[in-house]
């Protein structure tokens, strides 16, 4: 006998369905919906990214093939191509954006006590760092997304949070939209650290930042002016050249940050150079600052998982509201395979849970034990079936 529903179906339990219908209230995405639900269009946007469905058909025909199974997904029967593509280009994206959020405090309580390592850092401070990806477009099939004469491209810049890994902030924009106009938009808790790139250089939201006690580390580029107030000690071993504390002082620099900042030097050994960072945080030893500095390469891993193993480098659909739905619910799936790392006992790399999920959505088994032994035995009532093949005598 089967105990359980289909991994796909458990997956959806993660999503309240009464949160679900409020945000469809509000953002008014049922209306004349006729028949077909803002909770069918989730689940087959969801199905899109799990399974790596390429285009509408094979969403449509995917589903389809498991007629039977969808009574437990919440929906009767599998739309037709252009009843998806209608929704898509027509119900507002806004409602994902706000499943991503409400999905993300559900997300975040588990993260810090399911770790699977030890923290890097000794320190207490939030930990975050900004960056962005380009996404490149056809520009004949994507004619509003301008970006170059010739090329077409969107712009998803993220707020990534260190503890867990987890996006907690992103804004889907044109791919000529600079990178600061995002980090100008930001509202970071008081002592928090944020790590970034030299793209993101902007002396007067520095001194914004450091005003509000929100540290920053950053790379310095290459033709600031500034004076040396202090020489720091560095330490004897290890790969710090220098920790001074220094001064801007250019025409315009000076002026929109007065405040003093660190300037350090670190040798980078596997690129073999000097990498200069800047950043606001006097406490700290450089060592550690440098360590901060690195783990900003975690936004650019997490970029390209998404890329990867969800579907956000080729889209279903061409108008802009489209595309963002398909970016917003590929973000809400990266938050679900997260939820799954952090509840799993087995540490998990997410690319092999997500092809193993892939494989495995709708394997009638309880997701918990699969998760913790994917290559167990079937449950009871499958175990010993035997297929009776009739051969013509």
């Amino acid at each position: 006998m089967i105990k359980h529903a289909s991994i796909f179906s458990q997956l959806l339990t993660v999503f309240s369905r009464a949160d679900f219908a409020g945000l469809v209230k509000e953002c008014g995405s049922d209306y004349r919906s006729k028949g077909f639900s803002s909770w069918s269009q989730f689940v087959c946007m969801l199905f899109c990214h799990l399974a790596q469905a390429k285009s509408l058909r094979e969403i449509c025909n995917g589903l389809r093939c498991c007629l039977g199974k969808l009574k437990h997904l919440g929906i009767l029967v599998s739309p037709n191509k252009s009843t998806l593509s209608y929704a898509n280009s027509k119900r507002p994206w806004v409602l994902y954006e706000k499943l991503f959020y409400q999905t993300l405090d559900r997300v975040q309580t588990l993260a810090p006590s399911h770790k699977k390592k030890k923290s890097k850092f000794r320190f207490r401070n939030r930990l975050y760092s900004i960056d962005a990806t380009v996404i490149d477009l056809c520009l004949g099939l994507f004619p509003w997304a301008k970006f170059r004469r010739t090329k077409g491209a969107v712009k998803l810049h993220m707020l990534l949070d260190h503890q867990g890994y987890l996006p907690s902030y992103a804004l889907i924009t044109e791919g000529a939209v600079s990178d600061i106009h995002f980090a100008r938009l930001l509202d970071l808790p008081p002592d928090s650290i944020v790590a970034m790139d030299r793209a993101y250089n902007d002396y007067e939201m520095f001194a914004k930042w450091t005003d509000r006690k929100i540290w920053f580390v950053t790379r310095m580029k290459s033709n600031t002016v500034y004076q040396v107030v202090e020489e720091r000690k560095t330490p004897q071993k290890g790969h710090i050249l220098s920790d001074q504390i220094i001064r801007l002082t250019g025409t315009h620099a000076g002026k929109k940050c007065p405040n003093l900042l660190r300037k350090i030097e670190v040798w980078d050994e596997e690129n073999e150079r000097d990498i200069t960072l800047l950043t606001n945080h006097m406490e700290f030893g450089a060592t550690t600052i440098s360590a901060i500095y690195k783990d900003r390469w975690e936004i650019e891993l997490f970029f390209k998982a998404l890329k990867q193993n969800l579907k956000i480098k080729t889209f279903v659909g061409t108008s802009a509201n489209a595309l963002k739905i398909q970016i917003w619910t590929a973000l809400i799936a990266i938050l679900l395979i997260k939820y799954l790392q952090f509840k799993a006992k087995l540490n998990w790399s997410l690319s092999n849970l997500v092809a193993l999920l892939r494989l495995n959505l709708f394997t009638y088994r309880d997701i918990w034990a699969w998760l913790n032994d994917p290559f167990d035995t079937p449950p009871e009532g499958i175990q010993g079936m035997q297929l009776k093949l009739n051969f013509p005598a």
